[in-house]
């Protein structure tokens, strides 16, 4: 038996969407046009569905990042962080994230390799998890001047889920020799 039910109404209000959530992007590149292609990513980030706002903080230089450690011989990053207002999931957020970098030539031959951009989601809201494919918040955020420093500009109260806040982290890094 075949059930069928009544058409959906047009004039019935949208389904309830789920509240906007403030989504921290870092964005790097060492490769390329850096400057171009960081404010291109940026653009594009806003241009996402589900997407409300983007607050881009200005970009700063640093040494690349290598596995063993600060690589001065390696091409200078140039690195900022956005705030994305959005109503995407996480993982949704994540696989846009990885389309802009494929679109802007990011090749994955090695890890902590040069690129021409590289977008992690550091933080989703105050979401806590730990998955293969998407850990929040990004475990070695707190870990990097490059991607703390540039947040703290745009919230001067940001925090880390787990973490804390990122003023204390910046400053307690900063003392390090």
């Amino acid at each position: 038996m075949t059930r069928r039910f009544p058409p959906f109404p047009h004039d019935a209000p949208p389904p309830a969407a789920h509240p906007p959530v403030d989504a921290v992007v870092a964005l790097g590149a060492n490769l390329g046009d850096r400057g171009a292609t960081i404010a291109a990513a940026v653009e594009e980030l806003g241009q996402l569905p589900l997407v409300d706002a983007v607050r881009a903080a200005p970009a700063i230089e640093s040494v690349a990042v290598k596995r063993e450690g600060p690589d001065a011989a390696a091409p200078a990053y140039l690195n900022t962080v956005a705030i994305v207002t959005t109503r995407l999931a996480p993982s949704v957020l994540l696989s846009y994230l990885r389309a802009i970098e494929n679109r802007h030539g990011r090749e994955r031959h090695e890890r902590w390799g040069d690129r021409t951009l590289d977008l992690d989601l550091i933080t989703y809201g105050d979401v806590r998890t730990h998955d293969p494919v998407l850990t929040l918040p990004h475990p070695r955020a707190a870990e990097r001047t490059f991607v703390l420093g540039p947040w703290l500009a745009l919230d001067p109260d940001a925090e880390i889920p787990g973490a804390g806040r990122v003023d204390a982290l910046l400053h307690e890094l900063e003392g390090r020799p």
